[in-house]
């Protein structure tokens, strides 16, 4: 699948003349350069393998938190407050996330977040206590939260004729990092021992994997912006000189920079984007809050699904395959629905059709937790892929490269903002209720707010075009 890609996104290159650097020649556009090709291949192994490493952090502790609770000595409100972190983390580092790329480049920035992610997860099960275990936590969470603003600025950079389908091969892989971790940590921990702490420091090796790939993105980001020629070698005229970006322009210095065409048009969109304030588009804000709502759903459900059923007589290696049927349900529906999304005028009806379906996983989770066990975490899974609709969305609702890294930024930190509370209440409510029925009546009633706004981000409009008829007033 991923050579098929690439080699449509090399097919698709213009056959515009590219200058080179020196003005002293041509190279003809129907010879894809193989230097091209490979940065293409090694980008998008470069995101696969990030996306497998987004979420192993966060679904592997919601498999072993009985454990983890009992080893560390926490309460209930205590593990709610554990399972709010990546939230919050999110929310903090994912706004630095635009600033960072722009000054050392989205792939550096990448490669320093999979660092974290491998280190954050090797130090913190033997970080001794409470404290230590969140702060290296913090810290895993911190790179995943700027990979996770700069993967859809990255796509649109690199293939923005492709959006929908590399979203779309992005959260399946984020899915299935999601649905392994859930799926295999308890057996791997009881084949280890049976020590929690083995089962979480195991996946601290696939994020040292997914390091080697952003090694050489980020040294040759680096080395083609130090020669500011690189926004200048796409010629040509319209959308057409737009597309030529994907060679060297996906390379520019600034995240926001876009390819240098002579026609009005095209400046007028970068002014447009470079003076956005995307905090006064609705737009902006609806997509924010259906971000921050989905993330609310899902950070509940990696957190606290396993425990719903352990707690209605499932054992915890079945426990963990239900989550994990929950979270591989996002792979081939991770690859449809941003492919479907992007031929749909408004993206409505597939928000409406993913919030009943977590409406229905919720109402059974209240009526029969054990007896319709995996009818529930399929419903829920279907649900849950309301976040590549969401990233999706963010692709569509900007129009410039500018505009999405903004938009990407404020959208996923102001959503991870708002999800922060969440799973804290449902530990809260847990804890002091004895049992699901409150905590699973705030989840089934966060969803509506979701289809509601959710219907508002889906509309067919852009940021920049709110922003133009602002200014048109």
């Amino acid at each position: 699948m991923m050579g098929d890609m690439v080699s449509e996104e090399t097919r698709a290159m213009p056959s515009t003349p590219i200058r080179s650097s020196a003005g002293t020649g041509t190279e003809p556009a129907d010879r894809t350069p193989p230097t091209r090709a490979w940065r293409t291949r090694l980008m998008v192994a470069g995101i696969v393998l990030a996306a497998l490493n987004l979420r192993p952090a966060i679904a592997s502790l919601g498999a072993l938190l009985e454990e983890v609770r009992d080893g560390l000595g926490m309460s209930g409100s205590v593990a709610g407050l554990l399972t709010s972190v990546p939230a919050l983390c999110f929310a903090a580092f994912g706004v630095m996330a635009p600033r960072l790329a722009r000054r050392f480049g989205p792939g550096a920035v990448v490669c320093a977040g999979m660092v974290a992610i491998a280190a954050g997860l090797a130090i913190r099960p033997y970080a001794g206590g409470t404290p230590g275990f969140l702060a290296a936590t913090a810290l895993a969470l911190m790179g995943i939260a700027v990979s996770n603003v700069l993967m859809p600025v990255i796509v649109k950079r690199w293939f923005p004729d492709r959006v929908g389908s590399m979203t779309g091969l992005y959260s399946m892989a984020l899915a299935l990092g999601t649905s392994a971790a859930a799926a295999v940590t308890v057996p791997m921990t009881d084949a280890l021992g049976g020590s929690w702490r083995s089962g979480l420091t195991v996946w601290a090796g696939l994020a040292a994997v997914a390091v080697l790939p952003w090694i050489p993105l980020a040294w040759i980001r680096g080395t083609v912006a130090d020669g500011s020629h690189s926004t200048k070698a796409a010629t040509g005229t319209g959308r057409h000189s737009t597309k030529a970006a994907t060679g060297a322009d996906h390379l520019a210095p600034a995240i926001g920079a876009e390819s240098v065409t002579p026609t009005t048009g095209a400046d007028a969109s970068r002014s447009v984007a470079d003076d956005l304030r995307i905090t006064r588009s609705r737009t902006a804000w609806a997509l924010a809050v259906f971000f921050g709502l989905q993330a609310t759903a899902a950070y509940i459900t990696m957190g606290w699904m396993a425990q719903i059923f352990r707690d209605a007589g499932v054992s915890a290696g079945t426990a963990g395959l239900l989550l994990a049927v929950t979270m591989v349900m996002g792979v081939p529906l991770a690859f449809v629905i941003p492919r479907l999304a992007t031929r749909l005028p408004h993206q409505g009806p597939i928000v409406v059709a993913l919030g009943v379906c977590g409406l229905a996983g919720y109402a059974g989770l209240y009526l029969a937790p054990a007896g319709g066990a995996w009818a529930w975490a399929v419903l829920l899974g279907i649900s849950n892929c309301a976040f590549p609709l969401a990233l999706t969305m963010v692709g569509m609702r900007a129009r410039t490269g500018a505009g999405v890294a903004k938009l990407s930024a404020f959208a996923q930190s102001a959503g991870y903002l708002l999800s922060i509370p969440g799973p804290l209440l449902v530990g809260v409510l847990y804890q002091h209720s004895g049992g699901w029925g409150l905590p699973l009546a705030l989840m089934a009633g966060l969803m509506i707010p979701q289809i509601a706004v959710g219907l508002v981000a889906g509309r067919d409009r852009t940021v920049e075009d709110e922003a133009e008829r602002r200014t048109q007033r």
